[in-house]
């Protein structure tokens, strides 16, 4: 399987798409604002207790206060509670837990209301972004994720991935770890560390240390309901979970961004530094991999597939339908068992890569066409498991119900991705009737009076239709380009789009941000 991961980054963020074999299964925007990312330490400051909830909201910052239930507050709260506590008095100054005395696990069936009160102050990790109108949701059963291991604290458990089969192999990893950890760190070995040597997992080790200091360190000054340690960003989350030797192009388009994740991939894994890779072409990046081509056909509430048959996608409040229709696929009685199945599968493998996809969490319902095989929507059952391997969160498949529905629970931590593929028409804009074409030029100009003169941009480019931009360079020496020149004073830039109407244009400033007219 080749995989490639595509990142475009603008002045607002970054848009990845993750390919596999060219084709994109999963996209991700990483945006500049966004403050509330997984595993985000901060300290909240306790605003209310619900006991018949049993949780507490609490302020981290957010608008909406977040959501901290008993169960996530971890078996040593009362530790993590100490700890902040005297961090914050400078009683105790120590960076590492060596010297720090555990309290006891807590009651699994305690209160909440037991060990937080009001506007006290707790250190909490975001286990889930803001969702709809829901704050983020938050944890104090601390840790810190590297690519190798998780470092956890206030235990001296060392846990290893049941995915690493050999027994060999485990004791091999626990005993490169007994031999590094700090006192009261536990340690959480993660799938990719099997065969790894003892450099690589101290390095990584060593790293998460240097984290934990960062917070100690920071704890003591940092306000209430401000961030005291924060996840790297989400270009380098996803290179620290899926880079592999699979991975044979990492594409940018930003030379600030292309070292700091070539600089990246040389710490965690010097061999696949080659493979970062900037994109130096004209055309855009996401267009140039078809990336943007394949966005436009694989969201909105219906999806085809290959065969002739397509999806349909419903989202509600509480869960998403997914309807599969047999659509132009004909059969005849003889074979339309087969027909079902062929196109069930099919349905299955492009349903695993949409949850993916669209990162949608929850409940899942799906309508499968009718089988009357056994063999049939047993095998249907296990072909979708198996397609769902390849999905990194957290999931359960139920078989289907004697209605044929297939119900899929799937883990949640940030807003669904969505992208709305119809668009309106940038010609008339839904009116139905245009502007005479003829006057098409004297609308840039009038537009350009008001950029260039009230806005006082500098460097600007205009960005109109193929057949636009060939108008304007007509002409041996006084194109209209240098007309505007001569006129305005500056060189205004021209570039064509050919996803343009013919009437539709647009301005971009020198940070090739979009001017809003």
């Amino acid at each position: 399987m080749i995989k490639e991961l595509i990142i475009d980054s603008s002045p607002n963020g970054a848009t990845i798409a993750l390919l596999q074999d060219k084709q994109l299964v999963e996209l991700h925007k990483e945006q500049i604002s966004n403050n509330y990312t997984v595993g985000d330490i901060y300290l909240g400051r306790i605003k209310k207790i619900m006991p018949g909830l049993n949780a507490a909201f609490v302020d981290v910052g957010y608008e909406k206060d977040a959501f901290l239930h008993y169960l996530d507050l971890g078996p040593q709260v009362q530790t993590l509670l100490k700890l902040a506590k005297q961090v914050r008095g400078g009683s105790y100054q120590s960076k590492l837990l060596d010297n720090f005395k555990l309290e006891e696990d807590i009651n699994k069936g305690g209160k909440i209301s037991d060990l937080l009160t009001k506007n006290q102050l707790i250190p909490v990790q975001i286990a889930k972004e803001p969702i709809s109108t829901k704050g983020p949701r938050l944890s104090s059963d601390l840790s810190i994720a590297g690519r190798y291991v998780v470092l956890v604290p206030f235990s001296d458990v060392i846990s290893i991935s049941k995915k690493i089969k050999s027994n060999t192999e485990r004791n091999r990893l626990r005993k490169i770890i007994e031999s590094i950890k700090p006192k009261n760190f536990g340690v959480i070995i993660r799938t990719v560390s099997e065969g790894k040597g003892v450099a690589e997992m101290q390095k990584d080790l060593l790293d998460l240390i240097s984290k934990w200091e960062a917070f100690m360190t920071r704890l003591p000054s940092v306000e209430p309901a401000k961030k005291v340690l924060g996840e790297i960003g989400r270009t380098s989350t996803i290179l620290r979970d899926i880079l592999n030797p699979d991975f044979q192009n990492i594409y940018l388009n930003d030379n600030t961004l292309y070292e700091e994740v070539k600089q990246y991939v040389r710490d965690i894994s010097p061999d696949l530094e080659s493979i970062v890779k900037l994109h130096k072409h004209k055309e855009p990046l996401f267009e140039h991999f078809g990336v943007d081509k394949q966005i436009k056909g694989a969201f909105g509430k219906t999806v085809n597939l290959a065969g002739g048959a397509y999806l349909v996608i419903e989202h509600t409040e509480a869960l998403h339908v997914i309807d599969v229709n047999s659509g132009n696929r004909t059969a005849n009685k003889e074979n339309q068992e087969e027909n079902a199945y062929q196109v069930n599968r099919e349905a299955a493998k492009e349903i695993a890569r949409q949850l993916r996809l669209r990162d949608m969490g929850g409940i899942v319902v799906i309508d499968f066409i009718d089988m009357h095989k056994p063999t049939n929507r047993k095998d249907l059952f296990d072909y979708l498991r198996a397609e769902m391997l390849l999905d990194r969160a957290k999931h359960t498949i139920l078989p289907p119900s004697k209605f044929g529905l297939v119900q899929i629970t799937r883990q949640r931590v940030r807003p669904e991705m969505n992208i709305v593929t119809t668009e309106v028409c940038p010609a008339c804009h839904g009116t139905g009737t245009i502007r005479p074409s003829i006057l098409l030029l004297d609308d840039i100009e009038n537009n350009f009076n008001y950029v260039l003169t009230e806005q006082n941009e500098k460097g600007i480019t205009l960005c109109v239709h193929p057949y636009i931009e060939a108008y304007i360079r007509q002409g041996f020496i006084m194109t209209k380009q240098v007309k505007w020149f001569f006129k305005y004073g500056q060189w205004i830039k021209v570039k064509s789009n050919p996803a343009y109407q013919i009437t539709e244009f647009h301005f971009f400033s020198s940070k090739d941000e979009e001017i809003k007219l």
